[in-house]
């Protein structure tokens, strides 16, 4: 690993925990599922540094991309946003 793939990982974990610490101490719940989310599409990019394509592709596509989409749909019908059978 060079200098400069060091230091980026570095970068890209502590953005990671910064976004996580955001998710877990933030009282609105849109912006705590956007930082999740976060979390997820920088772990990708992590995976990527590490020559990890096939890895961060499924965690950009499921983690970051379907999860997020869940977690806002979830949270449309639990506050009465959805019909109600």
């Amino acid at each position: 690993m060079t200098l400069v793939t060091t230091v980026m990982g570095l970068l890209l974990a502590l953005a990671s925990v910064g976004a996580a610490v955001v998710a877990i101490r933030v009282r609105s719940l849109p912006v705590a599922i956007l930082a999740a989310g976060l979390v997820s599409l920088l772990a990708a990019v992590l995976f990527v540094l590490l020559a990890a394509p096939d890895v961060a592709m499924t965690e950009a596509a499921i983690g970051s991309g379907l999860t997020t989409f869940l977690f806002f749909f979830v949270l449309g019908r639990v506050r009465g946003g959805g019909d109600h059978d």
